[in-house]
């Protein structure tokens, strides 16, 4: 089992990251999944996707950690790119990507939640409701508050450009 959860590791780096927007506080966060999971690996039982499991964890970890304020400092996403946003963009698609990053970065946590599932880990409408503890339709209301709201920031910044208007896609 243990070697299931390593191959998860960097999912849920990634998604603990946009949750948190801090890289220190995202594997601060990664470490705590993985000690719950590897503690309570017998509730997993292989019934349903270890992943989705893992990704439970972590965000009712992360949802723990918000309620009791353990993280008071507003984080940016400029804090830890470092030198890596510090010159300007040599092309339009790493410009674009940050661009998307700081519109993701700006959503609401539930909107942010349910859009990095879904577009950028590959989850299914009702694996994320479950790892979100919502209704699927709360799901799908997120998702589609979130993907406006980031297509809007991202039309807005490229003043109607061609090729401006972002369209958030599952990954595959």
């Amino acid at each position: 089992m243990k070697w299931l959860i390593v191959q998860e590791i960097p999912h849920l780096r990634r998604y603990a990251w946009s949750l948190t927007g801090n890289q220190a506080s995202a594997d601060d966060l990664v470490q705590d999944c993985l000690e719950r999971a590897l503690r309570k690996h017998n509730l997993w039982m292989r019934r349903g996707s270890l992943r989705s499991w893992l990704f439970r964890i972590l965000y009712r970890i992360f949802v723990s950690q918000r309620r009791r304020k353990i993280d008071r400092a507003p984080k940016t996403v400029l804090e830890d790119a470092g030198a890596a946003l510090a010159e300007p963009a040599r092309q339009f698609e790493q410009a674009h990507c940050r661009d998307v990053v700081e519109a993701l970065q700006s959503l609401p946590e539930d909107q942010r939640a349910a859009v990095t599932l879904v577009a950028l880990e590959g989850f299914a409408y009702d694996e994320a409701a479950k790892i979100l503890d919502a209704p699927i339709g709360t799901i799908r209301s997120r998702l589609s508050r979130g993907r406006e709201a980031i297509r809007q920031m991202i039309e807005g910044e490229s003043g109607g450009e061609e090729g401006g208007g972002a369209r958030l896609r599952r990954v595959k």
